[in-house]
């Protein structure tokens, strides 16, 4: 039993989190089958799209303190999140670009359109993200619009961003409900 306790403590703190949050995320499953999917007004796909897949995402929005216009702030970097399917799967992964790649390879690159700022001060916005590249054959190959509904935390840090932690990362972790649009 020590040398257990022993090994897990070893673990860094990143790979701690992961296991929290996989151990997390099959308690919450139940939840997000049912979660509320309706999508407001400001930040609805166009008519002539449908929705072809949802996805629920557990990872980090990535800060880095930077000197700007003679202010030090926390800029968003990258979002780094694994994708799960209703089933606890992990089917893709969400990062850089921002990016989303389905396990087949299939990737897209989208750009913000609209905002909505659901829980201000608790998480970050519900987005309309228009698809703007596509890469490789699959799942994502047709997707034109996303939308990311259901954030829970995800803010910038609230820790001091200064010279002494000029280019510094702050990794914050976040959820959210992605749906991904294709033409009817």
């Amino acid at each position: 039993m020590c040398a257990i306790k022993y090994n897990f403590l070893k673990l860094n703190a990143k790979a701690a989190m992961m296991i929290k949050g996989y151990f997390f995320l099959s308690l919450l499953f139940p939840f997000v089958a049912g979660a509320n999917m309706d999508v407001p007004e400001a930040i609805k796909a166009p008519t002539a799209q449908v929705a072809k897949l949802t996805v629920h995402a557990i990872g980090d929005q990535i800060y880095q303190c930077v000197f700007h216009s003679n202010v030090y702030a926390w800029q968003l970097q990258a979002p780094d999140a694994k994708l799960f399917d209703m089933k606890g799967s992990v089917v893709g992964n969400h990062y850089s670009g921002p990016i989303w790649e389905y396990k087949e390879g299939s990737r897209i690159v989208g750009r913000v359109i609209s905002k909505l700022d659901v829980d201000l001060g608790v998480s970050i916005p519900w987005l309309l993200v228009e698809v703007i590249a596509h890469y490789g054959e699959g799942m994502f190959s047709n997707i034109n619009f996303i939308n990311r509904i259901n954030t829970q935390g995800g803010l910038m840090p609230t820790s001091l961003c200064n010279t002494n932690h000029l280019g510094s990362e702050k990794r914050i972790n976040y959820t959210a409900d992605y749906i991904f649009y294709s033409a009817r």
